[in-house]
């Protein structure tokens, strides 16, 4: 039976078409569930859409039709940008999900019961596009601390979840639990600056609008949003407060959240707390990547910075933006993308590097043994180190994935890309084809470039799905599992043909 990895995004809200900021969570996402699924894991990869508050309410408003309509539109947005950067999810989720909505009111009541739950009356300082309230000490220069728009004063019945009874247990975890928040600095920041002040009881209702889940013996009540929508990672898996489904007995605890680094504090802090109160055991890991910015910063429409993914696809194809994505994003530090970038890194990497050495090596094969691949019989010293490098990959890129370090992981990748350039150099299969008497080494040179090239995708499929097909079609194998790589030379099929070389990607003429 094989180990189970349940691997979640957070879900995107349903304000607006996601960007390409949003959209990179999910390609990372994407790339380390393909790479457990080839380890041999049991995969189950959740993604979805966060669609109650009342934001959605007052667009919807805006836009003269019903909030439901309001959030199936731009569900269908984002579901159709996930799809589009080919990301391999098993489940697409929303909160307007009648089964999560039943059973968020059966949480609700639970805690309510235990209580852990109490109603009492809120006064504090509301950003609306954020949902969040915040104490005059919270904000900057009187903004709101997260997104910088104005704030205003609110005062309502709300019901209250009892934050700080949890937290020394929280604390306690955390510290016990080095691998649960990452990375380091995040974990820091969640100690420092939010649990050892002190936690204060959180708001989670509100009557000032309707677009929520109701309390249902409390109807004029609205769940808040993070309730309703971290619950998502249990509901969707058949979680209920009595009646649990195998499947969640199974699939839980979530083996990493990937979320992006300005949510963290509502995953490890609120989220864990929420699951105390209700006796379940903790995600494993939380893991609070970097932003994607433009140069000029975050995106945002004020600034008119807003890229799409969709858009960029039409231009430069999928598996390009899904390179920069995972290529370009460090394992801490925020990203940035430039359009000039992403050309150069298709006509430098993907181009010269990966698709160049898979077409000359191909046609090369065809040139001079007319397609045939040949069986290695006159080795050399000079093999030793490529194939050294190609067997190596296993170790190199699984360490890598395990610490999330998904860029550096690729890199592996293009170092054995790169080694195959530097062999073809040292070899010069152009010279030996020169000599009859050199044709059996000829042979062997291109069988070695071809099984490392192959190694090398069986690797790409995690990052580069679509390419790593063409490469596995261009060499006619089926040899395309991990378990493929561990021997040199058992993924070729010597004696037979490969199939014609193809241009994996095409040069970008910047001038054009």
């Amino acid at each position: 039976m094989k180990e189970k990895y349940y691997i979640s995004t957070a879900i995107a809200y349903t304000s607006g078409k996601p960007h390409i900021g949003n959209t990179y969570e999910i390609v990372l996402a994407d790339a380390i569930a393909r790479f457990k699924r080839l380890q041999g894991y049991d995969v189950y990869l959740q993604t979805g859409t966060d669609e109650h508050g009342e934001k959605i309410e007052l667009k919807a408003k805006e836009t003269g039709i019903t909030p439901q309509e309001y959030v199936d539109k731009v569900a269908g947005e984002i579901k159709d940008i996930w799809d589009i950067m080919n990301t391999s999810y098993d489940r697409f989720v929303r909160t307007t999900d009648k089964k999560h909505e039943e059973v968020v009111q059966h949480i609700f009541k639970y805690m309510f019961d235990k209580g852990d739950i109490y109603k009492g009356e809120y006064k504090g300082l509301y950003c609306t596009p954020c949902e969040s309230f915040w104490t005059e000490s919270q904000l900057v220069d009187g903004k709101c601390p997260d997104c910088g728009r104005e704030v205003q004063e609110k005062q309502e019945e709300a019901y209250f979840f009892k934050l700080s009874k949890y937290q020394k247990q929280l604390e306690d975890y955390i510290e016990s639990h080095p691998e649960f928040i990452e990375p380091a600095a995040r974990k820091n920041e969640m100690i420092n600056n939010f649990i050892k002040p002190g936690l204060q009881d959180l708001c989670v209702s509100r009557t000032s609008f309707s677009w929520g889940i109701p309390v249902d013996f409390d109807p004029k009540h609205v769940v808040y949003v993070w309730l309703d929508a971290l619950t998502n990672y249990i509901t969707n898996i058949g979680y209920d407060v009595n009646n649990s489904t195998e499947e969640f007995k199974y699939k839980w605890p979530a083996d990493l959240h990937l979320i992006g680094k300005d949510i963290i504090r509502f995953h490890t802090i609120y989220w864990p707390c929420f699951l105390m109160s209700l006796d379940l055991p903790l995600p494993k890991k939380v893991f609070g990547h970097p932003w994607l910015i433009m140069n000029d910063g975050k995106m945002s429409k004020s600034k008119g910075n807003i890229v799409y993914a969709d858009d960029l696809v039409n231009e430069f194809g999928v598996d390009a933006l899904r390179y920069y994505f995972l290529h370009e994003i460090p394992f801490a530090a925020d990203g940035v993308f430039s359009r000039d970038l992403l050309i150069e890194r298709i006509n430098s990497d993907l181009v010269n590097i990966l698709g160049n050495l898979v077409n000359r090596t191909i046609s090369m094969n065809a040139k001079y043994f007319d397609g045939v691949i040949q069986k290695p019989t006159e080795k050399d010293a000079i093999d030793d180190d490529l194939i050294k490098s190609a067997l190596e990959l296993n170790t190199k890129v699984s360490a890598k994935m395990d610490e999330l370090k998904i860029g550096e992981a690729l890199q592996e990748i293009f170092n054995v890309l790169r080694k195959c350039n530097k062999y073809i150099d040292d070899t010069m299969p152009w010279s030996l084809a020169k000599d009859e008497s050199k044709k059996a080494r000829l042979g062997t040179v291109l069988t070695n470039l071809l099984e490392s090239i192959r190694i090398c995708a069986v690797y790409l499929q995690a990052f580069l799905p679509d390419t790593a097909e063409k490469i596995f079609t261009e060499l006619n194998t089926d040899a395309t599992d991990i378990a493929s790589t561990t021997s040199f030379g058992e993924g070729l099929k010597y004696g037979e043909k490969l199939n014609g070389a193809i241009h994996l990607f095409e040069r970008i003429d910047v001038k054009e």
